[in-house]
């Protein structure tokens, strides 16, 4: 049996994405590995698949699978790769779509730029909505990390983050500290871990430390959580350039109780199929 696949990828943050609307796909958690696996299968940090909807009010279902098999609720670069899929392969014609997902209605655009731009709902602080394991909401937090103690702010869209202020992404201790939280106790579900040097009130530096995947060039949903995280803080103002090493996105969010916003590129790379 083969299974048709496209390539993609957001900023270098990549995808293999699945067509399950025109073709029988049952994805699990080892077939998932499989393919993300970059030595014997085709290598991305998560699989997109794209399937149709289970109600009348969306144009599709969007899932979302990790490089480890684990499925998540939420990519924002992925997003924007489902977005311009959908697109390419004229499963669609429209320029809005709203997409189900586990983390809820996402709605994506696409404008005549070729840009592409993913709502990913309102911004979570609530501890146990997280989760996370503190007893009340705060604007950050103290966790113990070995020996170390670090300071963090943490929220969830759909999936969820930790942010750290560090003063020189190049220097900051991405491969010591990002599996360390990723996996702390506080986050029974683990954690997205983004470090963010601010460089205006406009624009910050970031590099993210995915659950499930390691350190991506890009991550959408780890950008608009460092974002909310520093608008939250009065360090930063919308709409926020975020500077990633695969290049940058922009974050839009005016505030609690409003969705927060993504807009960047989605890239194509090839399109093939594979044996089962």
């Amino acid at each position: 049996m083969y299974i048709r696949f496209t390539k993609m990828h957001g900023l270098g943050n990549d995808f293999v994405v699945i067509d399950a609307v025109t073709q029988a796909v049952a994805m699990t958690d080892k077939l998932a590995r499989r393919l993300a696996d970059r030595n014997t299968g085709i290598g991305c940090d998560q699989i997109l698949l794209v399937e149709p909807p289970t109600r009348p009010d969306v144009d599709f279902k969007y899932r979302i699978f990790n490089a480890d098999g684990s499925e998540v609720a939420q990519c924002g670069n992925g997003a924007r790769c489902f977005a311009k899929f959908v697109h390419d392969r004229r499963l669609t014609g429209k320029a809005l779509l709203s997409v189900e997902t586990h983390a809820g209605i996402l709605q994506l655009s696409i404008d005549d730029q070729q840009n592409y731009t993913a709502a990913l709902g309102i911004p979570n602080f609530e501890p146990a909505q997280i989760p996370f394991e503190a007893e009340q909401r705060a604007l950050t937090y103290v966790i113990e990390t070995g020996e170390q103690s670090v300071e963090i702010a943490t929220l969830s869209l759909g999936n969820p983050h930790a942010v750290l202020q560090v003063d020189d992404i190049q220097q900051a201790p991405v491969e010591i500290l990002g599996p360390l939280l990723e996996s702390h106790p506080r986050f029974p579900e683990r954690v997205n871990v983004s470090f963010m040097a601010l460089v205006t009130r406009n624009e910050i530096n970031l590099r993210v430390y995915e659950r499930g995947a390691g350190e991506t060039q890009a991550c959408g949903s780890g950008a608009c959580a460092a974002a909310v995280a520093g608008i939250t803080q009065d360090l930063l103002d919308s709409p926020v350039t975020v500077n990633l090493p695969g290049g940058s996105l922009t974050i839009t969010w005016l505030g609690e109780d409003q969705p927060v916003s993504v807009t960047g590129p989605a890239t194509t790379v090839y399109q093939g199929r594979i044996r089962l």
